[in-house]
């Protein structure tokens, strides 16, 4: 990468930084996958139960593969169970649930949309402690550039991945459509963490997700 863009953005990731820590957000930095990795395995405790949200973000860094051969942890897996619904309700009392953000932005605030809610439900409440890792390119100005960033790469890539018949799908962009198939339902800002340092965000200096 050019320096003067890394510079760049790593000056965004200090703003955003101080900004989360201002609403009592817990914020690491790490420079590559190899990092977060080492950092995940640095706090997740021996018998904690984990679980995690949908992310293509927590596969790219090999956080998926690395939970499923832990044997120190009690990993409830969405991507193996036969009744994924049954775990979406018991990782809303796990010990640490374990996600991306669809944008987070430099006045340190959270931004995402989901379909089932499951994913949300457990950022806002229930896990004692949420990590949302996030690639630098997931942040952004403000809302505003959250919600076109969600329109325009996030959500209309999601439904292809998943094949979904969405207008976003085949144009690249949000309709607000009536899709039977379509996957925005809740739409979430987390301005803070209510209770201090039990979001932990973690960014990598990467391109990760969508």
């Amino acid at each position: 990468m050019d320096e003067h863009l890394k510079t760049t953005m790593e000056n965004q990731i200090d703003v955003c930084k101080e900004k989360l820590e201002l609403h009592k957000f817990k914020v690491d930095v790490v420079d590559s996958r190899d990092e977060c990795l080492e950092l995940i395995d640095e706090l997740l405790n021996e018998g904690e139960t984990v679980s995690v949200g949908g992310s293509m973000t927590l596969f790219e860094l090999g956080i998926i593969d690395y939970l499923e051969s832990n044997s120190r942890i009690n990993y409830l897996d969405r991507y193996h169970s036969e009744d994924p619904i049954e775990i979406y309700h018991q990782a809303l009392s796990c010990d640490t649930y374990i996600m991306s953000s669809n944008a987070v932005t430099s006045d340190g605030q959270l931004y995402n949309i989901d379909g089932t809610g499951n994913r949300v439900a457990a950022l806002t409440y229930g896990p004692d402690r949420v990590l949302v890792v996030i690639g630098w390119n997931k942040i952004v100005l403000n809302i505003q550039s959250a919600i076109d960033r969600v329109e325009s790469i996030a959500a209309p890539a999601n439904c292809v991945r998943l094949t979904k018949a969405t207008p976003c799908a085949s144009l690249g962009h949000c309709t607000n459509c009536e899709s039977p198939q379509r996957i925005c339902s809740s739409k979430v800002i987390t301005s803070r963490s209510h209770i201090k340092d039990r979001i932990h965000v973690i960014i990598v200096k990467e391109n990760l997700g969508y």
